[in-house]
């Protein structure tokens, strides 16, 4: 059965229907964190080549040893000894944020990680931070543990402060965030169990439809700091004792738990096209539900397809228009089966002539985040919309007995590969499901095929020979700190000058960074000098062409003194490198 019979009837007249412009929603930002992938851009390379990050227990978190049994019964004890598990979980940089080192020693691991991956989503969006005090950016994060207050407990009695509320409630995950911004938006903590940082995608977007948000973060974020929540999911019974997940697969035998965070701007698509944003995907809907099945945590068949009808309806797209799937797919005996009857009901069968539907699960490679897993599936689905690739499910070989793949025409995705089929829109669906029943699914699509300021892209060959002769260009770099300007210089220089394109560079360095008070400039006509200068300033070192100062009190002043030209020919060079300058000197 199709899906909205109006757009169904537009499909197969080849017309593929508009987003309503009332409901599409960009995202023009991206923000992670997760084990050997601090960036969206190693996130993406760590997924397109068939890795995982699922390693023994740390010994920093408990003795995975001592506390293994391998009977699930055995009381007190664990019968897996594997996760994915961030590094530096203890390293925070207090002072950037505004915050005091004693009150900095407080707060939850999570609260930081939501800090600095609010900072980063909005550079990586091209927003300067500062630029946003006073308006009505919203701020909606999921998180479902806290195994860090469960620490301060122990000792609450004695050790408690003024900071020690603020740094556990999970609350502050998500004002926290809003306070530091400065910004008046609707902010809230998600915990619709491991559904709920899409389900926080979902509300960001109900908000920027409402009017209440002019635009939003939408994050979710999962740290396992205690064996005591790892044996109580254990205790549950959907653990897999051999640390993998084999979603789909015959060997299902449960999920691997896994730390992470991530983060996601979001504006109205027509805001974000009139503000020349680079839009990464679009939102075009969503939908949650609420729906169990013969016990408390049982998923429903019938609730998932209800929740799928409605967040297709909303989208306005029929079964045949959507090409990928990310699922829930925690790999679990029970789950897997009833997941995929829904989808092969709603968007399998009805699907016609078109080809099997593609699902995976990115849980197959860093494990499952839980509260934060919604949005590490929707981050995968992004990205892989952004390349028109399509990364492998790992650990599937053949599948579960209970999915029959060719009668629900799905087909799990094996090996990474371009994105299927010659689509006129490239249109993928994200499902997260809590384990009382709280479901969510989001219907994204390809941006826009336009660059990022809808215009032509620049002539190649004038591209050329701007990168091997170009009028003086500065790239500004600052910090906080005398270390941090240097390290910002450093991974500026570990991107590699020969392949950007400096002005470019410079315009973004200039527009839409943060100018903190330690600064240093750049200055060079060829690329090679750039390299050079940024080497100078990580290192540390002089270079004729770095300038140093750090930003005092008092305001700039600029004098011109008027004793005429030291060289003949002065300032022709600028003449005919600016148009600015010429039009100012001629005048």
């Amino acid at each position: 059965m199709a899906v909205n019979d109006n757009a169904a009837a537009t499909s197969r007249h080849g017309h593929f229907p508009d987003p309503d412009p009332d409901d599409a929603i960009a995202v023009v930002g991206v923000a992670c964190r997760y084990p050997q992938a601090p960036t969206p851009a190693a996130f993406w390379e760590l997924l397109r080549s068939g890795r995982h990050t699922v390693t023994k227990v740390p010994a920093d978190r408990w003795d995975a040893d001592a506390l293994y049994d391998p009977d699930p019964a055995a009381p007190g004890r664990l019968h897996v000894r594997h996760g994915s598990f961030l590094d530096g979980l203890d390293l925070f940089d207090p002072a950037f944020f505004r915050i005091s080192p004693r009150e900095a020693a407080f707060m939850d691991p999570q609260q930081r990680l939501v800090l600095e991956l609010g900072w980063e989503v909005l550079e990586d969006a091209g927003v300067v931070p500062a630029t946003l005090r006073g308006s009505r950016l919203g701020v909606f994060v999921g998180s479902i543990w806290d195994d860090y207050a469960h620490l301060v407990y122990r000792d609450a009695v004695h050790a408690a402060t003024q900071h020690t509320l603020t740094g556990v409630h999970r609350s502050i995950l998500a004002n926290r965030l809003s306070y530091f911004l400065g910004v008046h938006g609707p902010s809230m903590t998600v915990d619709t169990g491991q559904s709920s940082s899409l389900v926080a995608v979902h509300l960001a977007c109900e908000s920027l439809r409402r009017g209440e948000a002019d635009a939003a973060v939408a994050a979710g974020v999962n740290v396992s700091l205690l064996c005591d929540t790892s044996v109580i999911s254990a205790k549950w019974g959907g653990m897999s004792p051999d640390g993998r997940s084999y979603t789909f697969d015959a060997r299902a035998n449960g999920y691997v738990r896994g730390e992470g965070a991530a983060a996601v701007l979001l504006k109205p698509l027509a805001a974000a096209l009139a503000a020349g944003d680079d839009v990464i995907c679009v939102i075009r809907g969503s939908a949650v539900n609420t729906g169990a099945g013969s016990s408390l945590t049982t998923p429903s068949v019938r609730a998932q397809e209800d929740l799928l009808r409605a967040a297709y309806r909303r989208a306005r797209v029929t079964p045949e228009q959507v090409q990928y799937v990310e699922l829930h797919g925690p790999g679990t005996p029970l789950g897997d089966p009833i997941e995929a009857a829904a989808l092969g009901a709603v968007l399998g069968t009805p699907r016609g002539d078109a080809p099997p539907l593609v699902v995976g699960s990115v849980k197959t490679n860093i494990g499952h985040l839980e509260g934060a897993a919604g949005i590490t599936g929707f981050v995968k689905a992004a990205l892989a919309l952004r390349h028109g690739e399509i990364p492998a499910s790992l650990n599937y070989a053949a599948p579960n007995p209970h999915i029959p793949l060719e009668q629900l025409r799905l087909t799990v995705q094996q090996d990474t590969g371009p994105w299927p089929g010659d689509a006129e829109q490239r249109i993928a669906g994200v499902s997260s499901f809590g384990m009382g029943g709280a479901n969510c699914h989001v219907v994204l699509a390809e941006a826009p095929r336009l660059d990022k300021q809808g215009i032509p892209a620049p002539d190649a060959s004038a591209d050329g020979e701007s990168a091997t002769r170009l009028p003086a260009i500065p790239w500004i770099v600052t910090g906080r700190t005398p270390e941090a300007l240097r390290e910002q210089a450093a991974k500026l220089s570990a991107f590699g000058v020969d392949v950007m394109r400096p002005a470019d560079v410079a315009w973004s360095l200039a527009t839409s960074r943060t100018h903190f008070e330690h600064r240093a400039v750049v200055t060079a006509t060829e690329p090679g000098e750039l390299g050079a200068g940024l080497e100078a300033l990580a290192a540390g070192m002089p270079a004729p062409s770095v300038v140093r100062g750090v930003v005092g009190e008092g305001a700039l002043g600029v004098v011109f003194t008027g004793q005429g030209t030291q060289r003949v020919g002065m300032g022709l060079g600028l003449c005919g490198a600016f148009p600015v300058f010429a039009e100012a000197f001629a005048a």
